[in-house]
């Protein structure tokens, strides 16, 4: 019979124990159940520890000791140095916390500014990770955005959680514009013209046709619903007339690297065709927003749109020439750029306002990302890359904070219900004029449902412009431009909520079923034949 160590181990505690007992009848009751207990532990532990370091061959003894030696100092090694890093990183944390604390003061602590927008960027963060990990078979995953505007809207309407975590409004408005600015950089940037060369007619139609008919219906519905001036009716439309690059893109992507609709450049179409329906809402939200916020006659405050639009066009190509010959090359080069970019983006966004025209920052930023990019060519990519990483870190807050905009107890019952009227109505009327611009482009009947339904998600340009009316609207303090403005977040919040978890599995499900896949060939070579059957 194989001797067992943790067997003899434990038997010989267990004498030892015993013995220990029956010597000591007088010992406390609390001596006696501390001892046992102790006893009881390191058998225990023994018997795991001989149980798991046993092989079930028992190979030689001292193979076993010096491989058992090596791992453990392996094992040492790696928990020292992990101990090490997390005692370094809880440091640094303190150390950054003590510095901001002795300088902002009562900001850091609960019920400051600071410390809401620390708490928020971090349940915001949690909340993507969350959504992100529920993965259905065969389907994308579910965009992270939705737990980061969940985690907003939780924090802003929990009981007693509200009272500590305060983020005050021009604070929360600074965040979003910049956050602003670098989603219109990375459009800019993300800009091909080579695509649109190649899709011609077809791509302009589905980046124009869609936005522009949803806007105006948005617009329509919305100003006899819910009572809207038109001007804030097209504002609305706008606004919930772009499509969500953050949505279609990773689905579309996931389609691309399995071959569905690839013969017919159906990822390739979309992908061009979102920056472009991206830059068009953002166009007319702007020239709309400027003409909400005019003061004097009608022609004036036309006129005054048309000048943001043009002035914007023509600062962003001066700021994009800038770019392309500065900063000159060196070693750095990629960092100067990214900085110079973002710097005159998050200028261009605040600069517009202090001259009061709002409109202007969005268009000069598009048009100087563009031109800027032009002139890299294939440069441009690291650039890309880390304006990416800055998105990283803004689109937690970007969410949250809209999220946070949003008391669930003031909301009316009858503007959500009519919100939620007017989202369907564009909704619907948007898939139809996809449906009818794709009917020219030598697509069948499956892969037109497919485009129509891939057409509709709604998220990030909801979430960066729905609260700018509302901001501006604070800043005059008209009680009746806060009302618009309040209706134009709830229904942005309403149509992201709604529109991109069912475009994402939209897009997901009907992709396999309605797209033709173009199998590649490493897969025909490893099918098996009837040989190898």
């Amino acid at each position: 019979m194989t001797p067992n160590p943790a067997s003899d181990c434990c038997l010989l505690l267990g004498t030892q124990f015993t013995q220990n007992n029956s010597t000591s009848p007088h010992k406390p009751p609390l001596v006696k159940k501390t001892r046992h207990c102790m006893y009881v532990c390191v058998c225990v532990c023994v018997c795991v520890y001989v149980s798991t370091s046993q092989e079930t061959d028992l190979p030689d003894r001292s193979a076993i000791k010096a491989s058992s030696s090596t791992e453990w100092l392996e094992r040492w090694s790696r928990s020292k140095e992990c101990l090490i890093s997390h005692l370094l990183a809880v440091c640094l944390f303190a150390l950054l916390f003590g510095v901001v604390w002795s300088i902002t003061g009562k900001e850091c602590l609960p019920g400051g500014n600071l410390f809401g927008i620390i708490i928020l960027f971090i349940c915001s963060v949690l909340g993507g990770k969350l959504v992100g990990m529920i993965q259905l078979p065969t389907l994308p995953p579910l965009p992270p955005l939705l737990g980061m505007l969940l985690a907003g809207l939780l924090l802003r309407n929990v009981p007693y959680v509200t009272d500590a975590i305060f983020i005050d409004t021009h604070w929360s408005a600074a965040l979003r514009n910049i956050a602003l600015s670098i989603i219109l950089t990375r459009a800019g940037l993300g800009l091909n013209p080579e695509a649109l060369n190649r899709l011609k007619a077809v791509c302009v139609r589905v980046a124009v046709g869609p936005c522009v008919v949803e806007a105006c219906s948005a617009a329509v519905v919305s100003h006899f619903l819910l009572g809207l001036p038109w001007v804030w009716g097209f504002i609305l439309g706008f606004v919930l007339a772009a499509v969500s690059p953050a949505v279609v893109f990773p689905s579309m992507l996931l389609l691309q690297r399995e071959g569905y609709g690839v013969e017919k450049g159906i990822p390739t179409l979309l992908l061009a065709a979102g920056s472009f329906d991206v830059i068009l809402a953002i166009t007319g939200f702007s020239t709309c927003l400027g003409i909400a916020f005019s003061t004097g006659s009608t022609w004036m405050n036309i006129l005054k749109g048309l000048l943001e639009v043009v002035g914007g066009i023509v600062a962003g190509m001066i700021l994009g020439m800038f770019l392309y010959c500065f900063p000159s090359n060196d070693q750095d080069l990629v960092l100067r750029r990214t900085l110079m970019l973002l710097g005159l983006s998050t200028f261009s966004v605040f600069f517009s306002h202090v001259i009061g025209f709002a409109g202007a920052g969005s268009l000069c930023i598009l048009v100087l990302a563009f031109l800027a990019a032009l002139g890299w060519k294939t440069e441009k990519a690291p650039v890309a890359e880390m304006v990416g990483r800055s998105w990283d870190v803004f689109q937690p807050l970007l969410f949250g904070l809209i999220g946070a905009e949003i008391t669930i107890k003031e909301l009316s019952p009858s503007t959500v219900g009519l919100g939620m009227a007017c989202i369907l109505i564009g909704l619907v009327i948007r898939l139809l004029v996809t449906f009818l611009l794709v009917n020219y482009g030598g697509f069948n009947l499956k892969e037109k449902l497919f485009l129509s339904v891939a057409w509709l998600p709604k998220a990030t340009v909801q979430a960066a412009i729905g609260s700018k009316a509302l901001d501006m609207a604070r800043k005059e303090g008209d009680e009746a431009l806060i009302k618009f403005g309040s209706d134009v977040l709830t229904l942005a919040v309403l149509a992201i909520l709604t529109t991109a978890p069912v475009g994402a599995l939209g897009i997901g499900l009907a992709g396999p079923r309605l797209l033709a896949r173009q199998v590649k060939a490493e897969e025909t070579e490893g099918e098996a034949t009837p040989s190898d059957l």
